[in-house]
């Protein structure tokens, strides 16, 4: 088989063996809550499906890794060995060790490193043998080399005796080039923390001709004391292999889980996986589509007669309706399960709330709701800053939760559902909620605001969007940094989305993600400004009203209200806005349109509307750059370009026009 065949083929067994992974990883979780054992038989069918591929379309070393975890699932399938909380852990590792394998494979690059031989010298010895010989391994068994690479962790009887693993380094140092790097590997819930047990390592790269015996007599007379691994990098000589080194410390998977998520959120998928039943249905709209045309291809000869106009007019309200439905399968194609976000955060919660000592239980809510793949692919990332948050921030530790009357596991909620033409993905929590005097304090102390008084709830919630705002005391790898929320409504905002906040301070709070079904397509309503033409969406419309020439009123600041049903409602005047020339300026001549958008109404005004259509929308920070209040573009029916209005942003602009 070529390469191009052979590629093509290694492509489709990387997309499977992931959508592989991710049953083992669900079905682990599972099993770590109590599930039975039948888990462990799909556990083993996945992996052996890998291990199978692998070695068929030229991965041996994928192969041999996946060997090794296979072993393992069947001698606990076959009752050898009874399943528990080390196995696995030590199971979702060799998970993430085969993601990353995966990663390197589409690279191009080596699939092997040292987490990989590691988590195979683990899973050898759990099966009580020892590590099987590899490229890896050979490369230990050398006396001599141009460089080293050496992963020593003190034992907590070490650290005792004072600073001596700084005093290991300096001795290394005598031998060569130090390059050290500290390492923490993964921390057990709090309730289980042993204060004897040392989590702090060091992986050092030594360069210079450097024997392994000079190295190991550093450690001699520690070596009962410490975890050593000791790899050759690059052989300069070969000479009896000695014997096998100690076992590779645990790798730091301390939050796998968010990594994973993040990881995915950022990447996009090349396929799409289509029911057969959608693609039995684009076929026989195709097959409509063609007899249409054969009965319009009849009136290429000859003038339409009086008869026969009854006919044409029958064949092209059957091709609209045809076409019609053609588009509305074709985006029915691009319409996934939003299902495929949410599996991929019981790992990322499981992760973060043993590191935080919390009790955590994720409820996930529509997962078939479906929308579109460009949507699907762009809200990860948002999803796991507020996941993040909301164990973090929100959800208390046992004690505090006790002390406020509540259980001792927090709820983490995910839902997803269809509002109109709109879809809804709310994740909540029935933690602390938002501390309004905190978040106050800090933006008084940052000069965001002079005072919170007078402020509402919803008001101070939007200052955490603030750029760089975080009300944690300490920096640490999971928050402080201020950039979650901040990255949270900028994603969303490119989606065309909005994120909305509700908050009972000591009952939870709620993130509320409103997104459009699909990017590529909006019903909207085509507005004249002056010269130009704009597109409304059609979901974002409220009513359009004909208003007298004394129902605005200014206000100071030069804004406008007037009065619509029962409230005041700001006024935006399109051409304003967008600077078009030639357009009404008198609001007895022109039309308001009410839109909602960024969780407020206001009135767009507008010189009049032309009519509906659907708008295949184009992107303008493609093709040109961004401009603000414009979501895209589109071509309409004679060719011209018309902008298509972001209700949302223009909300923002109105709202930065009234603060300043």
């Amino acid at each position: 088989m070529s390469k191009a065949g052979l590629a093509q083929f290694q492509q489709v067994f990387i997309e499977e063996s992931l959508e592989g992974l991710d049953t083992m990883e669900s079905s682990l979780l599972a099993l770590d809550e109590g599930g039975d054992g039948e888990l462990v038989h799909t556990i083993f069918r996945a992996a052996h499906s890998i291990k199978g591929g692998a070695a068929t379309f030229g991965f041996p070393e994928m192969a041999s890794f996946t060997h090794e975890a296979e072993s393992l699932l069947d001698e606990v399938r076959g009752g050898k060995r009874a399943i528990d909380g080390t196995i696995i852990e030590l199971l979702l590792r060799t998970v993430d060790c085969l993601r990353g394998m995966f990663a390197r494979a589409q690279a191009g690059e080596p699939l092997n490193d040292a987490v990989a031989e590691g988590l195979r010298n683990e899973l050898a010895a759990a099966m009580g043998r020892g590590a099987p010989a590899t490229a890896v391994q050979a490369r230990r068994d050398v006396d001599q080399a141009d460089a080293w690479i050496i992963r020593f962790r003190p034992h907590a009887s070490m650290l005792a005796g004072g600073n001596e693993p700084l005093r290991l380094i300096r001795e290394l140092a005598g031998l060569g080039e130090l390059e050290v790097t500290p390492s923490l590997d993964r921390l057990p819930a709090f309730a289980a923390l042993d204060p004897t047990e040392c989590h702090l390592g060091w992986t050092i790269e030594l360069k210079g001709p450097v024997k392994r015996t000079d190295i190991t007599g550093v450690f001699d007379w520690v070596e009962d004391e410490c975890d050593l691994q000791i790899d050759a990098k690059h052989i300069v000589a070969e000479v009896t292999p000695p014997p096998a080194p100690a076992a590779a410390p645990a790798p730091n998977v301390a939050d796998a889980g968010a990594a994973r998520a993040q990881r995915e959120a950022n990447a996009e998928s090349s396929s799409v996986r289509v029911s057969i039943d959608k693609i039995d249905g684009l076929i026989n709209l195709v097959g409509e589509l063609v007899i249409t045309q054969s009965m319009l291809d009849t009136f290429r000869e000859g003038d339409i007669d009086a008869s026969r106009l009854a006919v044409l007019e029958q064949g092209l309200a059957q091709l609209a309706r045809h076409t019609r439905e053609l588009q509305e399968s074709v985006m029915g194609i691009r319409m996934l399960p939003i299902a495929s976000v949410f599996n991929r955060f019981p790992r990322m919660v499981r992760d973060i709330s043993q590191k935080l000592g919390k009790q955590v239980k994720l409820e996930l809510v529509g997962e078939q709701t479906e929308l579109d793949k460009t949507v699907l692919e762009k809200i990860g990332d948002p999803m796991v800053h507020l996941v993040r948050n909301a164990i973090d921030h929100g959800l208390e530790t046992p004690d505090k939760r006790r002390a406020a009357g509540k259980g001792d596991t927090g709820t983490l909620t995910l839902q997803a559902s269809h509002r109109g033409g709109s879809i809804v993905v709310e994740v909540s929590d029935d933690g602390a909620g938002l501390n309004r005097d905190a978040i106050v304090a800090k933006a008084i102390q940052r000069g965001l605001i002079s005072t919170g008084e007078g402020m509402s709830d919803e008001a101070v919630a939007e200052l955490i969007f603030q750029p760089g705002f975080s009300t944690a005391a300490v920096t640490t790898d999971l928050s402080g940094r201020g950039v979650g929320m901040d990255v949270v409504r900028r994603n969303v905002a490119d989606l065309g989305g909005t994120v909305t906040i509700r908050s009972t301070q000591g009952k939870g709070s709620v993130f509320t993600i409103t997104l459009p079904l699909t990017l590529a397509i909006i019903d909207g309503l085509t507005a004249a400004v002056g010269e130009e033409r704009y597109i409304v969406p059609l979901v974002s419309i409220v009513e359009s009203v004909q208003l007298k020439a004394d129902a605005v009123r200014s206000v100071a600041g030069g804004g406008e209200l007037f009065r619509f049903r029962g409230e005041y409602l700001p006024v935006i005047r399109l051409h304003e806005a967008f600077h078009c020339e030639n357009a009404i300026h008198a609001i007895d001549e022109g039309l308001m349109v009410v839109v909602e958008g960024d969780g407020a109404r206001v009135g767009l005004f507008v010189d009049g509307l032309i009519g509906q259509q659907q708008a295949v929308v184009k992107s303008l920070e493609a093709n040109y750059r961004r401009v603000q209040g414009v979501s895209g573009a589109t071509i309409l029916a004679d060719g011209s370009v018309a902008l298509i209005v972001d209700i949302a942003g223009l909300v923002r602009m109105q709202g930065r026009k009234k603060a300043a």
